[in-house]
């Protein structure tokens, strides 16, 4: 089984919940990852974004990462991986 995309990220913020439906319309698994109830992803969000609690941050299979990217840049990345 392949792995999943991880998208580290909270349940308030708009473009977290934009992220999920494109995730969703694209038929592509993901794993949602809450920052504000799991501390260790919080941390890890902050060192991959030099400090800044940036979400949502999306990791990928392949060890690439997309930060607050937009709709087009996703859906693009998602095509890509297919």
């Amino acid at each position: 089984m392949a792995e999943k995309t991880l998208i580290y990220g909270n349940n308030w913020c708009p473009d977290c919940y934009r992220a999920k439906i494109i995730f969703k319309k694209m038929k592509a698994e993901f794993l949602w990852i809450n920052i504000d109830s799991n501390a260790s992803a919080r941390k890890l969000v902050m060192e991959i974004n030099n400090g800044n609690c940036s979400v949502p941050t999306i990791v990928f299979a392949d060890g690439s990462v997309l930060v607050e990217p937009s709709s087009r840049d996703l859906e693009d990345k998602l095509r890509s991986i297919a």
